[in-house]
């Protein structure tokens, strides 16, 4: 730990209030707003995140309005930054919360969706909490920093919590933040730029910090019924945590990666189902096209071929839920 923070502080928010990007939340104080970003960066780079940011507040202002909106046209606003458990908890959020957010760490942390980054990013920046909020940007610069390979989640907390500036928490967060986001980045990191070089213990070899984290490749593979009409296709709705909300082709309970409802068929175009799909940006777990469907639930007679659909394997992917279908066909 360093012996004296100030000047540690001082420096880093010196270089943050010199260097720091303008972007459309910073200095916001509406904390729907700051929310709403930090829910959009989870998983959306910046650059991307901005016009979502824009075009969801233009369609839900307010916390009550996204309370009182339809689900179809909250997630009709999210459709393209992928990930849409996170337009989902938003939408439970606000109706928990339509007349406003609370204003501690611990309560931010209750609410739906809402993690410890998150909660300490609301608490700290929209109501000046002094705590610490620890990303994939700090938790990078305090490795480097400290030069850990490994750094423990207990560990990069505790190590926020005592360089966090008490007086600015909300600033501070943002400019640890910002300096592994544009400076002590993953690859290349500008070391000679950096404000918190003189204190760095990884300087010399940045690369080292931290070890990249052990990743196990998962293979899934799901066997969909695809039933074809004159009118389309007929789709069902997932449920889950991966493929919540989704449309897609009907697969058989029992085999299922996450349950699905009740089929709720409806129409899809023949000339959109030749890819159906997630956006390019989400990463799901891979599958293989044209391989054997696996076995069907115990005790159900697998159908007979017939003209009207055919039995085959798809990617593990679905229809974005803002594309439902309007019209139904009976299978």
């Amino acid at each position: 730990m360093l012996r004296d923070v100030k000047p540690f502080q001082d420096a880093v928010l010196a270089w943050y209030r010199a260097h720091r990007r303008e972007l459309p939340w910073r200095g916001e104080a509406d904390p729907y707003r700051v929310l709403l970003s930090e829910v959009l960066l989870q998983q959306t780079r910046v650059e991307q995140a901005i016009p979502y940011y824009h075009r969801f507040l233009e369609a839900f202002p307010t916390l009550q309005a996204l309370a009182e909106a339809p689900e179809e046209a909250v997630l009709k606003a999210w459709e393209g930054a992928g990930y849409y458990a996170r337009a989902r908890n938003l939408k439970r959020l606000a109706e928990a919360t339509p007349h406003g957010l609370p204003r501690t760490y611990r309560e931010l942390l209750a609410l739906p969706g809402v993690g410890p980054y998150t909660a300490a990013a609301v608490a700290s920046i929209a109501f000046g909490e002094p705590v610490a909020a620890v990303d994939g940007n700090v938790r990078r610069v305090l490795a480097r920093l400290f030069a850990v390979q490994t750094p423990r989640p207990a560990w990069l907390q505790e190590t926020a919590n005592a360089l966090l500036a008490r007086a600015a928490p909300g600033e501070w967060n943002q400019a640890l933040m910002e300096l592994g986001a544009t400076t002590c980045t993953p690859r290349a990191p500008a070391c000679r730029a950096c404000p918190a070089a003189r204190w760095c213990r990884g300087r010399a070899t940045p690369e080292r910090y931290p070890a990249p984290k052990p990743r196990r490749a998962r293979s899934v593979q799901a066997a969909a019924l695809v039933l074809a009409g004159q009118r389309g296709y007929v789709l069902e709705r997932r449920d889950g945590t991966s493929l919540g909300g989704l449309w897609g082709f009907p697969w058989p309970r029992a085999r299922t990666p996450s349950s699905a409802s009740s089929p709720a068929t409806a129409c899809a175009r023949p000339g959109r189902s030749g890819r159906c799909g997630t956006p390019s940006r989400t990463r799901s777990s891979p599958s293989r096209c044209g391989t054997p469907p696996p076995p069907w639930p115990a005790r159900t007679p697998r159908p007979a071929p017939s003209r009207g659909w055919t039995g085959r394997s798809w990617r593990y992917s679905s229809v974005s839920p803002s594309r439902r279908p309007s019209r139904a066909i009976s299978a």
